[in-house]
């Protein structure tokens, strides 16, 4: 016995109503799916702004401190004669010593961050370099703090 043909009708409409359910369910599987990467991918770039902010804070640390050692040694020579000496050296002295703070700090910012950030696929530069790097530098600081306390200007 066949159903009337209303029956047929409406069963048909239902195949082709389950039909179309199921191929939209999977549209929206795969929506879900690529909605999931894009959101991964949006962290992992995150990330590596991160890490590549990090690094141009650390430059401009290091670029500061190079600026006022700069400007610390040449305060002896540049003010000799226009102040009285021990200005000149109390001057020198705080770039100097300025720009040893500034280079401790880049490495202290760079190495403790605050909360960790999600895994980059940039690499960071390596703090053992870090710490070598910016360990010579505040030598050097050092040495011309020394240099501006005892050191002879040429004028004489």
């Amino acid at each position: 016995m066949t159903p009337p043909d209303d029956e047929r009708g409406k069963i048909g409409a239902l195949e082709q109503s389950a039909r179309t359910l199921q191929h939209s369910s999977k549209n929206v599987s795969a929506s879900a799916e690529q909605l999931k990467d894009s959101a991964d991918r949006r962290t992992e770039l995150a990330a590596n702004r991160t890490v590549l902010a990090a690094e141009r804070t650390y430059a401009a640390w290091v670029r500061t401190g190079l600026a006022s050692l700069a400007s610390g040694i040449g305060a002896k020579k540049l003010l000799e004669g226009v102040i009285p000496e021990w200005m000149t050296i109390v001057t020198g002295s705080l770039l100097v010593l300025f720009s040893a703070f500034c280079f401790i700090v880049a490495v202290w910012r760079e190495m403790f961050p605050g909360a960790p950030p999600p895994k980059p696929d940039t690499r960071r530069i390596p703090p053992p370099l870090l710490i070598i790097a910016n360990g010579f530098l505040t030598l050097v600081a050092l040495a011309a703090l020394v240099s501006i306390w005892f050191g002879r200007t040429g004028g004489d």
